[in-house]
């Protein structure tokens, strides 16, 4: 583009004159010499490594038809069917009627007639040719990506609506997204990430030139492809996407959601706005290579952006309410109330009360959950305060300390101002920390861990039997209780697979010499197996669901 660039200010233009006759070489040089640089070639052969060899810096070429060796026609032919020379523009030399249109068939931008013009004349029309020339790859360039020939977004989008508004027929809209193309570069190199995505593109390219329509590469590893609707979309995408597969020495993975419009009832963007959803529903899905948009994604996705744009709304108005769930001591004669874990509930003034399976994951994934999880502990806090202040009770609370939580070097920092802002001693806090989240730069976690018990923190392990956790791993980590996922208690009673790998997990603990506690205990067989087996604490239904803090009350009561 630079030298392009240079060429239209009228630097460095050069023009190669093909022609087996010397004199008429030198009289067209002696035409266009004052104007540009001027090279020469005796015949088609002879031509034709010089454009290989000068393909960049070539503005235009002149040539005669009947030449030996190699003819014009043929290499005319040869231009055209090259993607690397049939931008430069070929003027052809002749004086028959037939072979000016035969010349413009086969590609050729103009014609000089013999006996020449006048010089003005001549050097009229190479310079309009080369300026044409020129603007067409300029514009080019501006509209297509430079590594796969497809349309830039920009520019898709564009010819899209033009598109629609002249022919008014259904469209079907496909996004594609190659999985996890940044670790492609690192195992492969950029070179063949590069090749991957000429690749894909050369194929979408064929996709569009057979069934109509547009395509871009719409993003570093995304593409859009726009085509005509038809009722077998499904069959050749899963061709399409068998021949990417069998094409690549090394295995990707690529994802394509589907809009299909067949009553012609959305324009391009929404169309493009429900693939990216479809496509987007498959990100942790390695199974499926291809989804189709249903209305219900979309309700869904509203759903969600409008929970994601209210939280900071719901902080402050305190929509978002802590709920209690006693946990139990079972060691002894009778059932003793030892702590409580606060679970969070949202009362959404729209749509009532919002369960967390709804809001916890999202505010995970687009990293909001640091607020709701500070949100909590000082609600804990106070409550752990008001219940010793009221009743003199001594119950800590667990709350749930997120993975992003563990990473900020300020977290110590912050629970300990809590605690102290509430006027509790930090071991009334549990911190649960989930299995899971300790296999993610182990060192770390255990590091930030070991901190925040040195300041009086008590840690529980929550989820143990879902994670990785390595028994050598566990004798050195900093935890004061692991605590059993309840889907492992909830067919202890029936299913003996279950109910050996509890027997286990409680042998561990023993090893590791920290209480057991089970959740999710629902009935009393249930409780009282564990117990036999040697569980500490249960939480659970069978005592009571999470409630109100005042609620929660006749618990301490008792």
């Amino acid at each position: 583009m630079k030298e392009l660039l240079e060429r239209k200010k009228g630097l460095h233009r050069k023009v190669l004159i093909v022609d087996d006759e010397f004199i008429e070489r030198q009289m067209l040089g002696a035409m266009l010499s004052d104007h540009y640089e001027v090279d020469y070639a005796e015949n088609g052969l002879e031509a034709l490594n010089m454009i290989r060899d000068e393909k960049l810096t070539l503005s235009l070429i002149i040539l005669d038809l009947h030449m030996p060796e190699l003819d014009g026609y043929s290499l005319l032919k040869i231009i055209r069917a090259d993607s690397e020379l049939r931008r430069i523009p070929v003027i052809v030399l002749t004086s028959e009627k037939d072979a000016e249109v035969k010349s413009l068939q086969l590609g050729a931008a103009d014609f000089i007639s013999k006996p020449y013009d006048a010089p003005d004349i001549i050097r009229a029309r190479v310079g309009h040719s080369i300026e044409l020339a020129e603007n067409s790859i300029i514009i080019h360039e501006t509209e297509r990506d430079t590594l796969t020939g497809l349309f830039n977004k920009e520019f898709f989008l564009e010819y899209g609506k033009r598109l629609d508004n002249q022919n008014n027929m259904p469209m079907d809209a496909v996004v594609l997204d190659i999985n996890r193309f940044h670790i492609v570069n690192e195992l492969y190199g950029r070179e063949y990430g590069d090749l991957v995505l000429k690749h894909i593109g050369n194929s979408i390219h064929e996709l569009v030139r057979q069934t109509g329509g547009l395509a871009c590469r719409s993003g570093s590893n995304s593409f859009g492809i726009y085509i005509p609707h038809t009722d077998d979309l499904s069959e050749k995408i899963e061709d399409y996407v068998k021949q990417i597969d069998d094409s690549l020495a090394n295995k990707i993975s690529i994802r394509l959601g589907i809009y299909s419009d067949d009553e012609n009832t959305s324009d391009m963007e929404h169309r493009f706005d429900c693939a990216r959803l479809a496509c987007h529903k498959l990100r942790s899905s390695y199974l499926t290579a291809y989804s189709f948009y249903d209305a219900k994604l979309h309700s869904k996705e509203l759903h969600e952006e409008r929970l994601i744009n209210d939280i900071d709304k719901a902080l402050s108005e305190h929509q978002f309410k802590v709920y209690y769930q006693p946990k139990y001591n079972i060691r002894g004669d009778k059932a003793v109330l030892t702590s409580a874990e606060a679970l969070v509930r949202w009362e959404h003034p729209e749509y009532g009360m919002v369960s967390p399976g709804e809001f916890i994951s999202l505010f995970e994934n687009n990293g909001l959950i640091h607020k709701l999880d500070r949100y909590v502990w000082n609600e804990a806090a106070a409550q752990i305060k008001r219940w010793e202040d009221n009743y003199g009770a001594n119950l800590p609370v667990s709350v749930n300390v997120s993975r992003v939580d563990i990473f900020d070097p300020t977290l110590g920092e912050e629970l300990l101002m809590i605690t102290k802002t509430n006027g509790i001693a930090p071991k009334k806090l549990l911190l649960e920390i989930t299995e899971s989240a300790y296999t993610d730069n182990s060192q770390q976690i255990i590091d930030t861990v070991s901190s925040l018990r040195d300041i009086g923190f008590k840690i529980e392990m929550d989820d143990f039997g879902c994670g990785y956790s390595s028994l050598n791993m566990l004798t050195s980590l900093p935890i004061d209780a692991l605590k059993l996922d309840m889907k492992f208690i909830r067919n202890i009673c029936t299913n003996k697979k279950d109910f050996r790998l509890v027997e286990i997990m409680i042998d561990i603990a023993r090893l590791v010499e920290v209480p057991v506690i089970a959740e999710g205990v629902e009935t009393k067989e249930q409780m009282e197996l564990l117990k036999s087996i040697g569980c500490d604490i249960i939480q659970g239904y069978y005592f009571s669901k999470p409630v109100p803090a005042d609620e929660f009350e006749r618990f301490i009561k008792a």
